[in-house]
């Protein structure tokens, strides 16, 4: 899979079970994919169509309403192409029922008719590879997660395969990115490969527009301090939710809606996309009782937790 880089654990088990497929004349076995906002998964998928030399079809969760709408997309499959069903995890248990059969046995199990004339027939519709992508993999139900025999969770990228990433995306976007620009936007990118590029994009607005279209150190740090990215990747948001656990709720804990609704953000965005970054760096710990800002998160602030705790 020379397109895609990091996740090199992942990459290495996916081409084992690709070849083995393609030996076997079979199509590969489902596949989720689990893990945070903007690390690929959708790509990854797309990389796996590539390398079976098959279709690749998209969907969403929520985008499938209706049994009707789950059966115009699986019998318009050719034998071994590749479904990605995007925020699995928000599929209705109505659409899991049909897409059991469907899975297993490659059946489609349909109801024609209503009251007590509706009779069921089923249907064969061709093999076929679900690849679902979720960022909650524990509100995909059982009986669904059970049926996917192969199971991968991506993990936040290192700096170095992210500077990587943005030397790939300067390359496509026909920019002049030096090492030390490339390396500095990398460490800001919180690991992630959507961020980087995201930055990539806005440092060359303002190298074209203020410099001489060069993304150098001195430019990426300027454009990144204007944007309010600072060294450790925290942007606005992230920093509101230190101040406010900090300043407001005396280091927590606090409640997940009382927290969204005191910084202004939907709680299910708070939880899917900034408070993951904030634990690993060690600033937040989830607890039962709520969301606890730790002694480095009062450090951050340049405030001693002890003595700001005597306040209180």
């Amino acid at each position: 899979m020379p397109e895609f880089i990091g996740q090199e654990k992942i990459v290495e088990n996916l081409k084992v079970f690709i070849d083995s497929a393609r030996k076997r004349n079979e199509p590969l076995d489902h596949v989720i994919l689990s893990g945070p906002p903007g690390l690929g998964k959708t790509c990854l998928a797309e990389v796996i169509a590539n390398e079976m030399g098959v279709n690749f079809r998209i969907t969403s969760g929520p985008a499938i309403e209706r049994a009707g709408d789950l059966a115009a997309i699986l019998t318009n499959l050719e034998n071994f192409d590749v479904l990605f069903i995007d925020e699995i995890h928000r599929l209705n248990r109505s659409i899991e029922e049909i897409l059991y059969p469907a899975m297993e046995d490659y059946k489609l199990d349909i109801i024609i008719g209503k009251g007590p004339s509706a009779k069921s027939i089923r249907i064969d519709i061709a093999p076929f590879t679900i690849i679902g992508a979720t960022t909650r993999i524990g509100l995909v139900a059982s009986p669904l997660r059970d049926r996917f025999g192969v199971n991968l969770r991506l993990d936040y990228y290192n700096e170095e395969n992210i500077v990587k990433i943005i030397e790939r995306s300067s390359r496509i976007m026909d920019l002049r990115t030096t090492p030390e620009g490339a390396s500095l936007i990398a460490s800001r990118s919180r690991g992630t490969p959507r961020i980087a590029n995201r930055l990539l994009r806005r440092v060359r607005d303002y190298a074209l527009v203020n410099r001489d279209g060069v993304i150098d150190r001195d430019t990426a740090e300027d454009a990144l301090t204007k944007l309010d990215i600072d060294k450790l990747g925290l942007d606005i948001i992230d920093k509101k939710i230190i101040s406010t656990l900090v300043l407001k709720f005396d280091g927590g804990p606090v409640g997940l809606g009382t927290m969204a609704a005191s910084i202004g953000e939907e709680p299910d965005t708070l939880e899917d996309v900034y408070e993951p970054y904030l634990i690993q760096l060690g600033f937040v710990k989830r607890t039962s009782k709520g969301r606890i800002a730790t002694r480095r998160a009062f450090k951050y602030l340049g405030i001693s937790k002890e003595e700001h705790q005597k306040l209180f």
